[in-house]
């Protein structure tokens, strides 16, 4: 498996599939909401390839001029419990502090609070609803 990060449409285009298949079809997110009008030509995607089969998938949003955030992290179905969304939050991360950033913030969905917590995130927010999920925001120092 190779871990690729990058802006190209290719890797536009890889993230898509993994987030209509996960988020869309499997979790019935409606469309509208999951492609949300940030995914530019210029965002940053982290995508994990099986050959040439995207598995896994991470979007960077540059919130301010000192954190990043990860957004829309998915793994294919068959392919979870491998610790591919794990390798997906470090490039993240890597990416985060290799380009001056100190921070790093998270909307995660409540079930998934304990990944991001073994990831050394900590729950900064009370919960609120987004997509019509529960979530909580979390937040690490990077570097």
């Amino acid at each position: 498996m190779e871990l690729k990060l990058g802006s190209e449409n290719f890797q536009r285009a890889a993230s898509c599939f993994i987030r209509m298949k996960v988020f869309v079809l499997e979790r019935k997110i409606p469309l509208a909401e999951e492609f949300d009008g940030l995914d530019t030509s210029e965002r940053v995607y982290a995508v994990i390839y099986d050959g040439e089969l995207p598995v896994a998938t991470g979007r960077i949003v540059i919130e301010d001029e000192k954190t990043i955030r990860p957004t829309r992290i998915a793994t294919l179905k068959e392919y979870r419990k491998r610790n591919l969304g794990a390798k997906i939050m470090k490039a993240i991360e890597d990416y985060g502090v290799e380009n001056g950033y100190s921070h790093s913030l998270v909307h995660a969905e409540q079930t998934a609070l304990g990944f991001y917590q073994k990831l050394g995130y900590t729950i900064c927010s009370d919960v609120y609803y987004e997509d019509g999920v529960s979530c909580q925001s979390l937040t690490k120092a990077l570097g």
